[in-house]
């Protein structure tokens, strides 16, 4: 058949960084889904596309979600729509004007969304749900006076694991919940009482349109790929999916069922690249360190936001790259421990999975970076959101415009500022649109399973903020990323927070009445020696105790090759940086 060259696939985007990871409100059902679809296609400013007041009354007055909720699906979906670099920092110097509640509410009015394409996004929260199934049955909207059940011990377990990055689960999603999905972009006159199709229901070309959010595909193995709608209207399938150059639509049943014979695995998920990707050469390697690692790449095929680089099982090992085969690309680093793992890049999302006793610092991150099931992990990043989830002991240094996410499961976190720059940094930053303000890395949105627990609107019980703390001022030191490269940001982008930074002055003021105390002292020659002992000892006490040693050996490696990416760090540069640990 002609339209079995055609490949159509689940987008990998929508489902990495667009879908909570942790259970969705049962208010985000099917049934009220809907509900909603039907509403905003009666309403001014609801459609085609919905602005934030609009969204907020049908959520906080319709749904009754809170409103910080309501706004936290809202942003994440404009987050994952593709705006360029200086929309974000236009936005970003709108935001950072607000200096009240009613002047940030004004500047969130100015922001809209795709309809359509918004109710797909909510629909596809249900990716992390126990179950699949949602109820059809319920009142015309949620009660105040109906709660859901608490959810089970294996629902808990169950809504923890990471189904984001898993391409097998957004194909079988996509085949399990398509009439669903389609059901969702027809005109609500074309529906039943009970949200079924009727028999002869048409689907619009500009509703099926907005299926590009999760659906693309390719006319032929290794042609360009093409948003779903251009592919079903032209071509092999046009015949196949029934589509009509005269009133442009698609009778829903005839495209349902050409969807689902051309659905098929996305060539350039995660699956394909631990398949046949290529592996990713990097600046530091010791032999026989890298033996258990598996690092591989899609980068040299993949289209823009299918780029993928995915590291696993790094073990005792400093990995340093900046390199145009990171830029734009979503980073997995999986089950990696006791590693130092530098990605000075622009990226475009980082997974932290299932590692321990580890540091992670990244380049500018356009979308989210999210930690997961991780132990004793320090992350430093700069990125347009952060998400915690089923980790311990883990500390984050992070500059964000938005509210770091705190997912269930997590113990003993700390949130710290952002505290270290390289010198091409700022570039990187304005080439994925994000500025030093609004950063509220000190502000986070606790989740539950659901919904949200609470709010910085609101006063958190000591039950609720008992899974972390901010960094305390005496344990803030500076990090100094140990390379050597081009560029001109000399600090960290925005400084510190005042109180930091006072903090730090102090220190500094201590180490020089330390050193003045040492040369009035006036110790003889061998005096000073034993003294130099002394310290050395304690020096290298300290660096074995902490783990700092296997840092710096790692850092310069008994037969260093030539590097392509980083030159190699100066002993005075490695000085520095163990100094501000």
């Amino acid at each position: 058949m002609e339209g079995d060259t055609v490949s159509i696939w689940p987008r990998m985007e929508p489902f990495l960084l667009g879908s909570l990871q942790v259970a969705p409100s049962s208010k985000l059902g099917l049934h009220y889904l809907h509900k909603m679809a039907a509403y905003v296609r009666t309403r001014d400013g609801c459609f085609p596309m919905l602005g934030w007041p609009k969204w907020r009354h049908i959520a906080c007055g319709k749904l009754q979600l809170p409103e910080d909720l309501a706004w936290l699906y809202f942003e994440t979906f404009d987050l994952l729509t593709g705006h360029t670099p200086e929309e974000r920092l236009e936005w970003a110097e709108c935001l950072s004007q607000c200096y009240s509640k009613s002047e940030l509410n004004q500047t969130r009015n100015k922001l809209s969304v795709d309809t359509l394409q918004f109710l797909l996004f909510l629909f596809i929260q249900q990716l992390n749900h126990v179950s699949l199934r949602t109820s059809l049955i319920g009142e015309e909207w949620p009660s105040h006076r109906i709660r859901s059940p608490s959810p089970s011990d294996r629902e808990l377990k169950t809504s923890s694991q990471n189904k984001n990055w898993d391409d097998q689960v957004h194909l079988s999603f996509v085949q399990s919940h398509l009439a669903e999905i389609l059901e969702l972009l027809v005109e609500p006159d074309q529906l039943s009482q009970s949200g079924h199709a009727l028999r002869d229901c048409q689907v619009s070309l500009d509703a099926v349109q907005s299926l590009s959010l999760l659906l693309e595909g390719s006319a032929c193995q290794n042609q360009v790929v093409q948003s779903v709608h251009k592919l079903l209207s032209k071509g092999p399938l046009q015949t196949q999916a029934g589509y009509s150059t005269l009133s442009h639509t698609f009778p829903l049943h005839q495209l349902l069922s050409c969807l689902q014979q051309s659905l098929t695995l996305n060539p350039f998920g995660i699956t394909a690249c631990l398949r046949s990707g290529k592996k990713l050469a990097w600046a530091q390697q010791v032999e026989g360190a890298m033996k258990r690692a598996k690092i591989a790449r899609n980068t040299h095929t993949a289209p823009p936001g299918s780029k993928i680089v995915l590291m696993s099982q790094v073990f005792r090992q400093t990995l340093a790259k900046t390199s145009d085969k990171l830029t734009g690309a979503n980073i997995k680093i999986h089950r990696c421990s006791d590693a130092f793992i530098y990605l000075l890049s622009p990226l475009r999302s980082v997974s932290v999975d299932k590692c321990r006793d580890s540091t992670v610092v990244l380049g500018p991150v356009e979308t989210s970076v999210h930690i997961h099931g991780c132990q004793n992990v320090r992350v430093v990043c700069v990125a347009g959101r952060i998400a915690i989830g089923a980790s311990s002991h883990c500390t984050i240094h992070a500059l964000t415009p938005t509210h770091p996410l705190l997912l269930p499961g997590n113990a003993d976190i700390t949130l710290g500022p952002f505290h270290t720059f390289y010198p091409s940094m700022e570039d990187h930053m304005a080439s994925v649109g994000l500025a030093v303000v609004p950063n509220v890395w000190d502000q986070p949105l606790l989740l539950g399973t659901e919904g949200l627990i609470n709010s910085t609107t609101s006063t958190p019980s000591n039950m609720d903020t008992a899974c972390y703390r901010l960094l305390p001022l005496a344990e803030f030191n500076t990090l100094v990323v140990p390379f050597e490269m081009e560029g001109d940001t000399c600090e960290v982008p925005g400084g510190l927070p005042p109180q930091y930074q006072a903090a730090l002055d102090e220190k500094q003021m201590r180490i020089q009445n330390w050193r003045k105390t040492v040369v009035d002292a006036r110790l003889n020659k061998e005096q000073k020696g034993h003294f130099k002992k002394l310290v050395e000892d304690k020096f290298h006490e300290w660096l074995l105790k902490t783990g700092h040693r296997q840092e710096l050996d790692s850092l310069v490696p008994p037969m260093i090759a030539s590097l392509k990416n980083f030159d190699v760090p100066t002993m005075e540069t490695t000085q520095i940086m163990m100094s501000n640990k």
